[in-house]
């Protein structure tokens, strides 16, 4: 026989949507951070990834630092986006011991989709400079 129950607060009916609502809510919360940081990551390293083939493209003996330049942006236009190869700057350094060529790449680093930090991210790529034996 069942005895009739006096407080409400032992009823548990209705308490299943509410718990799937929230744990449904939380899960995500989590899979949209997760796949944001995913995104951030890829925008990162096609970046960085730019940045070197800029600088190599840039250090051979035949071409000009403003082809390495045009490089990396092309590279950073074609894979996300022209808005965020608008900072690239490239340049002839030695603090290496020998001439390298220098790229440096600052860009939004994407928070909420697109959207972001500007100039939040930056990175630079070196690359030795290819020489005819004049050296």
């Amino acid at each position: 026989m069942r005895t009739p129950r006096s407080s409400a607060l032992e009823d548990e009916r209705g308490s299943s949507p509410v718990e799937f609502v929230l744990v449904g809510a939380l899960l995500t919360a989590l899979t949209l951070a997760v796949l944001q940081l995913a995104f951030a990551m890829y925008v990162r390293n096609v970046v960085h990834d730019a940045a070197v083939e800029g600088a190599h493209y840039a250090a051979l003996a035949d071409t000009t630092p403003a082809e390495g330049r045009h490089r990396t942006q092309a590279v950073i236009t074609r894979a996300i986006g022209a808005d965020y190869a608008e900072d690239v700057a490239i340049g002839e350094d030695s603090s290496l011991g020998h001439r390298t060529m220098l790229v440096r790449v600052r860009t939004t680093l994407p928070v909420i989709g697109l959207i972001g930090v500007p100039y939040g991210l930056e990175v630079e790529a070196r690359a030795p400079v290819e020489s005819f034996g004049e050296e």
